[in-house]
Parts: C-alpha cells; structure tokens; sequence
C-alpha cells in the first residue's frame, strides 16, 4: 500500500505543539492548517501515534478530498475513494459530518449522501444488498469547508485525552492534552522540580510524570482500530511493545502539589494510582497561600480557579495576589498560568515575560509565562 495521508486533529493554538511532538517522533512531511497537522505515514503509523501524542484530539485518516457545491459531486467524489479496503463487509460505518461556508449547508442530508455513496461502493466489491454492521466501527467524517469536501476514517474512538488512568473526575477537569501542552509550552523537564499549588485532580502533575518517565499516554486505553482487519493484531502489539520498552521509570521524579479540596486530592492519588504512579508524586490538602515548593530552578504551573460568580471572582483575584507572593519568594523558579482573567498581571503583580492565547475547552485563556533562571549546566 502507498503512503497514507494522516490528520493528526489539534486544539485550537496548540496546532504547532502538535507538529512538534510529530517532528519529535520523526514525522518530517507535515503540514499544518487549522485545526489539524496532515502528515504521511505507514499502517504502523496510526497505532504509534495513536499511543504516544499527547497534545492531539485524534487520528484520522484522510481518504480524499474534492469540491463539491453539488449533492452529485460529493456522490460521486465518495464513491469513487477506495472504501472496500477498509470497510469489510460485517463492518460498522457511521458518517458524522460538518458544514461551514459551502454551498451544501444541511449536514443531516450531506452525512445521508455519503453513507449512500459508500454503501453502493461496498455493494460493487461484496456483491450484496445488505449490510449488517454488526462488526468493526469505522467512524467517516464528511467536513466541507468552503465547498472543498473532506472524508475521513477516525482511527482513535473516544478522543486521545481520555488517557485510561482517571476513573473519577473533579467539577472542572483540565483536558489531559492541554496539561500536556501547557507543559511542553513551558521550560520544565524531568531534572527540575515540579509544583502545582491549585492541583485540583492532578492532571498537570500525572501528565509531567508520564512525560518523565517517557511513557506513551494512550498505553492504557484501547482504540477501534485495533479491531481493523487492514492493520491486524500484529501491528498493534509491535506498537505496544515498543512504548512498553520506551519507558524509564528509574528517573527519580521531582513532582509535588496541593489542593484546598480534600476530595479533589482523593481523586488525583485514585488517577495517580491508576497511572501506575502510586506515590510518586507528592499530593497534599493545602490552600494556595501554605504552598512551600521544595528544590531549586524548578517550575509552577497551574491552572488557579476561574471563578464564574461575583463573590468567586473575588476569590480568584485573592487567589493570583497570592501566587504572585509565593513566586516573589522563589526566586530561581519560573512560574507558568492558564486563565481567563483578563487583569492577571495586575493581580498578579507583574507582567507575563510571555502570553499565548489557548483556548481551555470553549473558554478564552491566556497562558501566563513568567521565565526565571535555568539551571545551571
């Protein structure tokens, strides 16, 4: 088979992050657009990255794309992609789909064009009628932008955030894949201590200890894929056996935090436990303002309550005086903020060396970067 086309999907600002981590695992033929990095790749390709980006929503795989400013085009330019290499004929094939900008604006009927025209590829190859769909999940996409047609076959399932470790969650979790990004944004490694002072259910911490000890994120979750006969079993255990061999869990790990929630400590330990990181990182039930960071040249990095209601968003304002103190006794440490409240410097008491907007869900952030000294070599 000739190279595959693949779309790793990517948070809205965390486009480049995402090409750097497939630059990292030695993808170079990129391409970076919004909201996705189209890269090539071999069958192997969509299990490992499926395993080890962080950053990423999912894999998808990209079956072609066309005009199409008519219901005939997108027929025809459907049913003429090579779907019977992967559909078999027991499999299941929903089409889920997106329209903005183009002449066919109907979702409903565009998903209901595409299943007919793949449905009538199908019947050509397994010369039959009927379909059960009782087997394998193959999820198509039909995006159309600006009448350019997109078609896509998701590899991933449930989306690559859902890492398998967090079994339990807090009020306002933060994705798993924006922990890692606000991480990779940050100058923090596995050699530098590690505080977050407003943990809530740990994810940041959990996500730098994976990080640190080299282990792929998605090794403890399973895809619809590894179901796809075109891969096969083989692939995937090759897949799984390399993560498994990459990881370095002799690496002593530097990583503490707080939370004023004793319940949101008690999931971040469950999470931690089935991370496999049982006591390796140091959680304890502590308000902001108690926060002792241990260490030297180490990073802070949080993301402090947004506070929706009046009387919390004076609480939020106390909250980011407070880190701005504890930073001014840190002198060799840098600190690093996800929020959306629009006078953090002022609270804060100083302004961001560094600002990037990142998007925490639907809600408008900054990333507040405060860089203190590296150290020293």
């Amino acid at each position: 088979m000739p190279q595959l086309q693949l779309i790793a999907t990517a948070p809205m600002g965390l486009e480049a992050v995402v090409a750097r981590e497939l630059k990292e695992l030695g993808y170079t033929d990129m391409e970076v657009e919004n909201g996705r990095v189209t890269f090539s790749g071999d069958l192997i390709d969509i299990c490992r990255c499926n395993l080890w980006l962080r950053t990423s929503d999912r894999i998808l795989v990209k079956m072609g794309e066309f005009n199409a400013v008519t219901f005939d085009e997108l027929f025809e330019g459907t049913k003429a992609l090579p779907w019977e290499q992967w559909i078999p004929a027991d499999g299941e094939f929903p089409v889920e789909g997106r329209s903005h900008k183009s002449q066919l604006s109907s979702v409903p009927a565009c998903q209901g064009i595409v299943k007919k025209a793949i449905v009538e590829k199908l019947k050509q190859s397994y010369h039959t009628e009927w379909f059960p769909e009782d087997g394998p999940r193959y999820l198509i996409e039909i995006s159309l932008l600006k009448d350019r047609a997109l078609l896509t076959l998701d590899t991933t399932g449930p989306a690559l955030h859902k890492r398998g470790y967090r079994k339990l969650v807090t009020e306002a979790p933060l994705k798993e894949t924006m922990a890692s990004a606000m991480l990779q944004l940050s100058r923090w490694g596995p050699h530098r201590p590690l505080y977050d002072p407003c943990c809530g259910s740990g994810t940041i911490l959990i996500e730098a200890a994976l990080m640190a000890w080299n282990i792929a994120p998605g090794l403890r979750r399973s895809f619809p894929s590894e179901h796809w006969g075109m891969i096969g079993d083989k692939l995937w255990e090759e897949a799984r056996e390399e993560a498994f061999d990459a990881v370095k869990d002799d690496i002593p790990l530097l990583i503490a935090g707080s939370d004023i929630d004793p319940k949101a400590i008690e999931v971040a330990k469950a999470a931690a436990k089935s991370a496999g990181l049982a006591g390796e990182i140091d959680f304890k039930v502590l308000p902001a303002s108690k926060a002792v960071p241990e260490g030297e040249y180490g990073c802070l990095i949080t993301n402090p309550p947004y506070g929706e209601r009046l009387s919390e968003k004076t609480e939020v304002e106390r909250l980011i005086r407070q880190l701005g103190m504890t930073l001014q006794q840190l002198p060799s440490w840098s600190f690093f903020a996800l929020s959306p409240t629009k006078q953090f410097e002022h609270y804060f008491g100083r302004k961001a060396d560094k600002r990037r907007k990142l998007f925490n869900g639907r809600i408008e952030c900054q990333y507040y970067q405060y860089l203190g000294p590296l150290p020293p070599r």
